[in-house]
């Protein structure tokens, strides 16, 4: 028997980037957890169905946050006057040690995900630490939430503090492990290949988790040209390289799956024609970008150069879990681009920073973050009552969420047509 549930309210999202697409008092029928129509007035066939009336309440797709690091969940906001690579040896790697502590790594993640649920962020890509026992416990801990997301088991061993140094037999080994213990387990929550970036990563672990990815047709997620000095390191240990891109493509770790690369500052137009012919997301983190001192991605040159985008708070270096954030940060840049290009690259507008948040990241996943039939239902009810905006157009009050809003205006999430309240509330 099929489950059928219809909710009403004032739909609005974006099938394509240039527009918002909305319903005022309008309805969406949700049937075994996928869209199957939005329209004006019901059907007499549904006349025996229950209705969900959130009355003048908003109802968008959920958020997709495409890269994010929940190890560095803690220390958000930490070590931000330095740059990238510096930052990483001073703060981020020490902490990353202390996950080997499970109940360390329990405590951070339940809290992680405690956050990124309150903020709206429905599914994810996730980067856990090289450790395999915390990483499955952050998988098994996601499994619970009924949150959608890729999760990872990072992979370094080269160029590497000696106490986060891996052996590549045991990184390769444990790595295979841990996807055939997850591979399939679930629809929401599935294992992703994570080479942390050249640098620290040699050789033979490219090529043993290039294998891995064949092998099980997993999808990869790495960093790509996210700083100058990170840039000059991967040319000194690939000196015959055309560019960053073609060392991950040399290895078959860009785009022969489906590939997410964040950041992407400084891609030029050889490595951004390789990202287009392989189908590589550029995924573009301005919170991350602005704290670090990396740089401002020309996102309007990928997104016309039909290169796949999608947004990423990239926590820790990202100061907050909010796509809200991230998406006027994401206009903010675009326009600092604009202005630094004499107004040739075109600023985003904010439906183009919706689709990004929503079905742009959300296609990563398949048919996620519309309300276009056949894609799963991932939403969030919005109440803007707070902003005195009944009045005022559906886009005017879309962007005013994102402008204004927070996590205090979001009362329910969906995920693939489930209810989802909060994963761990006895965990803060």
């Amino acid at each position: 028997m099929k489950d059928i549930k219809i909710l009403k309210g004032n739909i609005i999202y974006t099938e394509m980037p240039d527009t918002f697409t909305t319903l005022k008092n309008g309805y969406v029928i949700v049937e075994d957890g996928a869209v199957k129509e939005c329209c004006e007035y019901l059907s007499k066939k549904y006349k025996n169905i229950p209705i969900t009336d959130y009355k003048d309440k908003l109802i968008i797709p959920g958020l997709n946050d495409m890269h994010c690091h929940a190890s560095q969940f803690k220390h958000t906001g930490l070590g931000m006057d330095k740059e990238l690579v510096p930052w990483l040896f001073s703060h981020t790697f020490p902490e990353e040690k202390r996950f080997k502590d499970l109940k360390y790594a329990e405590q951070t993640y339940k809290n992680f995900i405690n956050e990124i649920w309150k903020n709206g962020t429905t599914r994810s890509s996730v980067w856990g630490t090289l450790h395999k026992e915390p990483t499955e416990l952050l998988i098994d801990l996601f499994l619970k939430s009924g949150l959608g997301a890729y999760v990872s088991k990072v992979n370094m061993d080269a160029n590497t503090p000696e106490f986060l140094d891996e052996d590549t037999d045991s990184s390769l080994r444990e790595t295979e492990e841990m996807i055939e213990k997850y591979l399939g387990k679930s629809q929401l929550v599935k294992p992703i290949i994570t080479p942390r970036f050249i640098p620290t990563s040699s050789k033979e672990l490219l090529k043993g988790l290039s294998k891995l990815s064949e092998k099980y047709s997993i999808p990869v997620q790495s960093h790509l040209s996210e700083n100058l000095s990170e840039i000059d390191w991967v040319k000194e240990l690939y000196p015959n390289s055309e560019n960053y891109g073609s060392v991950y493509d040399l290895f078959g770790l860009f785009g022969q799956r489906p590939t997410l690369m964040a950041h992407c500052i400084h891609s030029d137009i050889e490595e951004r024609t390789l990202m287009k012919k392989r189908g590589v997301f550029a995924v573009h983190c301005p919170t991350s970008n602005l704290n670090l001192g990396s740089g401002i991605m020309p996102i309007r040159k990928f997104m016309d150069e039909g290169i796949p985008v999608a947004l990423g708070t990239d926590i820790g270096a990202g100061e907050t879990c909010s796509m809200l954030r991230v998406m006027v940060s994401a206009i903010q840049m675009s326009k600092l681009a604009w202005m630094d290009s004499d107004k040739k690259l075109k600023f985003l507008s904010t439906s183009e920073a919706f689709y990004l948040a929503t079905k742009g990241g959300g296609s990563f996943f398949g048919k996620v973050g519309s309300f276009e039939k056949g894609y799963e239902f991932d939403a969030l009810i919005v109440d803007d009552s707070c902003f005195d905006m009944s009045s005022y157009p559906l886009e005017q009050r879309i962007q005013k969420f994102i402008y204004n809003g927070d996590d205090r205006n979001i009362i329910h999430r969906y995920v693939s047509g489930d209810l989802v309240k909060e994963p761990f509330p006895k965990s803060i």
